[in-house]
């Protein structure tokens, strides 16, 4: 049984077909739409988290982005995409492989959700949210400005765990990047890569990928309003 990847449209779960574009190994690609904002049920039927991603090896069926993500490097693609310990930068692409899911995808997740639940933008632990956002992203800018990767000279899978926190998912939370001029020129960067391009177009070939400064239309609003219709 080859290795399948269950990709849940405009989600996360696009980090997987990615990394294995990148590493150019075969698989195969199991794409579902929300249903209208959610996994359909099959999709949630294949794991107790019900969310994305999911992947299927043989008798495994893995979920959590990074641990699909290590799992793929490491038993496809010799641990390509990831540093060893010896690394002089082994210690940057650590913290930043954690930091991607760790600190800031949950703090993009508390910005849509005050976004959504109209937040009073006066209110202390909405100012502490902000303010921690704003803090990251000028990290983040300051890191790609001297870095062309958060590893350095290295793409790795610090790469690929970032990269929907700062594009996909502002499909849900709208956030500017128009003050991070950096990180922009990073995304630039990113949408060259031909592993991306090709599996963006796989994955989610309808929709109309977020690479720049300014976020594309909410896609929560958008189907609420269509259910309101």
């Amino acid at each position: 049984m080859p290795l399948t990847i269950h990709h849940l449209q405009v989600s996360q779960s696009e980090r997987v077909p990615w990394l294995c574009e990148e590493l150019g190994i075969e698989y195969t690609l199991k794409n579902y739409q929300r249903a209208p904002l959610f996994a359909p049920a099959d999709y949630k039927a294949l794991h107790y988290t019900g969310t994305a991603p999911i992947i299927q090896d043989g008798d495994a069926t893995i979920g959590e982005s990074g641990a699909c993500l290590e799992y793929i490097a490491h038993r496809y693609g010799g641990g390509k995409f990831t540093l060893d310990p010896k690394d002089p930068v082994y210690a940057d692409y650590l913290y930043w492989w954690h930091w991607a899911n760790g600190s800031f995808q949950p703090l993009v997740g508390r910005i849509m959700g005050n976004q959504l639940g109209g937040a009073n933008s006066e209110d202390l632990m909405v100012k502490h949210t902000n303010h921690r956002f704003a803090s990251n992203l000028k990290a983040l800018d300051e890191r790609v400005a001297a870095n062309e990767w958060l590893a350095g000279k290295e793409f790795t899978l610090a790469d690929i765990m970032l990269v929907f926190s700062l594009s996909t998912m502002r499909y849900f939370a709208t956030y500017s990047l128009a003050d991070y001029p950096n990180i922009v020129k990073y995304l630039e960067r990113i949408g060259k890569r031909d592993g991306y391009q090709k599996a963006m177009k796989k994955s989610d070939p309808d929709m109309v990928l977020a690479l720049g400064a300014e976020p594309p239309a909410n896609f929560i609003l958008a189907v609420r309003k269509k259910q309101a219709a």
